[in-house]
């Protein structure tokens, strides 16, 4: 299958906006044709980035973006990602992680993200309760979705409550689960799951 480089995706970017990386506050590399396969050293040239947005491609793993200081929401979403990782020099900064429709099964390697307060990761391969309680270590953390990863039982309304209440359960502090506000209600049906 013919992939695009960042290299190449970079330049295809500057004719289309007519900017250049290092001016950028927001940058999308979305869907692109033929997609982009794996992150490389010219993000870093993104160096005022705040968004960067590589969703709906093929990128398989996270690289160090050690010149993104100022970086504050990363989207990955539909790609290939097996793992989270990399996140070492972003993490001060970060506040919002989505990887929604990807291949990830654990939760590890957030631990540098001391900001992030959003984190997308519905339709993943989440297998295990075990993993949820890694989000609750994230200080800031408030948001998650994690729907239609095996943890859930799917069903009724019913049962996507239960799906609720066990995240809420394993992650104290959270405000918002699967679009749904924690109620003190939730938060009460939660501390009294065995």
């Amino acid at each position: 299958m013919p992939v695009t480089s960042c290299k190449e995706a970079i330049k295809k970017w500057e004719q289309t906006t007519g900017k250049t990386p290092g001016e950028a506050t927001e940058v999308k590399l979305i869907a692109t044709i033929p997609p982009i396969d794996k992150m490389d050293e010219m993000l870093n040239s993104f160096e005022n980035c705040q968004k960067l947005s590589l969703s709906t491609n093929v990128i398989e793993k996270f690289i160090p973006l050690p010149k993104l200081k100022n970086l504050k929401i990363l989207s990955l979403g539909r790609n290939n990602i097996k793992r989270i990782s990399s996140l070492e020099e972003v993490g001060a900064s970060l506040e919002e992680l989505w990887l929604s429709y990807n291949q990830i099964e654990k939760l590890d390697g957030l631990a540098p993200c001391v900001r992030l307060h959003t984190f997308f990761l519905s339709n993943n391969r989440v297998r295990s309760w075990e993993e949820v309680p890694k989000l609750a270590q994230l200080p800031e953390i408030k948001t998650v979705l994690l729907k239609r990863n095996p943890i859930y039982a799917e069903g009724k309304e019913e049962q996507m409550l239960e799906n609720v209440c066990q995240v809420v359960k394993r992650i104290p502090q959270i405000e918002t689960v699967d679009g749904k506000f924690v109620s003190s209600a939730i938060k009460a049906q939660a501390e009294a799951l065995d």
